[in-house]
């Protein structure tokens, strides 16, 4: 009797089970499961193409005098891209050391003090900025720095690239800031800390893994962009020489000079720009996603 009982509840669930695969809307599901896994895949193809296609056309030039040395001249066959990589970090540092605190004080001030009308026109001014092409801060840094100061530098272009970050560093940290439960400022503030306390003990280190992944995302755009240094910096092949100087090396330039000249020794050199700029990039993400590893409150 037990084996009958067990053979007619075997069958029966199988027939439920068959029961449950032709309903419509399980069919629909598998349907829309399988269209979204296409569209997954059909995405990511062009990125890993990009990826395998740079990584081709670069590899050819990898070495240890690519970090090291000047590129080549007119009939040379060795160098390096060490002079653009050393003057992309002194340009993206100059727009780093503006944007990063304006960007997290205003992101502060949105969350925690801006209220009303007021918050809201800044919130939708940042996001319009965001928008906005990079050749037009380019634009404007030429126009409020070089037409002033008649002439090219680092500064200039750090400006234009500091443009740039700002709306991604106060939208993240507004962001941040808002996901952080009220309840943590609450108890801040019920033993006796002030408001400006509550935040800068309380509430910003909380927050502070969403707002380095802010910071990081705003340094690998500023690090891959050549249209605001068209109008803000001279190319040279030389080391750069300061901030102020007229001349400055940078890896988006370089990768703009030299894929655009005859010579083919240029060319796999532009290719092994464009390689190490992917790795600077794959690089701020790694961190980015190293530090939100941890939770942000």
């Amino acid at each position: 009797m037990k084996n009958q009982n067990y053979e007619q509840q075997s069958s029966e669930s199988g027939i439920s089970l068959k029961k449950n695969n032709s309903n419509p809307e399980a069919i629909l599901d598998m349907v829309m499961t399988g269209i979204s896994g296409a569209c997954i895949v059909i995405t990511l193809i062009p990125l890993f193409a990009v990826l395998i296609y740079v990584l081709i056309k670069g590899a050819n030039r990898l070495s240890f005098g690519l970090f090291t040395q000047l590129p080549p001249t007119a009939g040379q066959e060795t160098g390096g891209i060490a002079n653009a990589i050393l003057g992309t970090i002194m340009v993206v540092a100059i727009a780093s050391a503006i944007a990063i605190p304006f960007g997290i004080l205003a992101g502060v001030y949105l969350s925690e003090f801006g209220e009303g009308k007021t918050a809201q026109w800044i919130r939708f001014a940042t996001n319009v900025l965001s928008g906005v092409p990079s050749i037009i801060a380019g634009v404007f840094a030429y126009s409020l720095i070089v037409l002033t100061t008649g002439s090219f530098s680092a500064f200039a272009g750090g400006i234009a690239l500091s443009v740039l970050m700002l709306p991604t560093i106060v939208r993240t940290t507004d962001e941040a800031l808002q996901i952080v439960p009220q309840d943590i400022r609450w108890a801040s503030v019920g033993i006796g800390a002030s408001n400006y306390q509550t935040v800068l003990k309380v509430v910003l280190p909380a927050a502070l893994p969403a707002i380095i992944t802010g910071v990081t995302l705003a340094i690998a755009r500023a690090a891959g962009e050549t249209a605001p240094l068209l109008f803000t910096v001279i190319y040279t092949n030389n080391w750069p020489r300061g901030a102020f100087a007229p001349t400055v090396p940078s890896l988006a330039y370089l990768v703009y000079e030299f894929a655009r000249s005859p010579f083919p020794v240029l060319q796999e050199y532009a290719w092994a720009g464009s390689l190490v700029l992917v790795f600077l990039v794959l690089l701020t993400s790694i961190l980015s996603r190293w530090a939100t590893r941890q939770k942000t409150y």
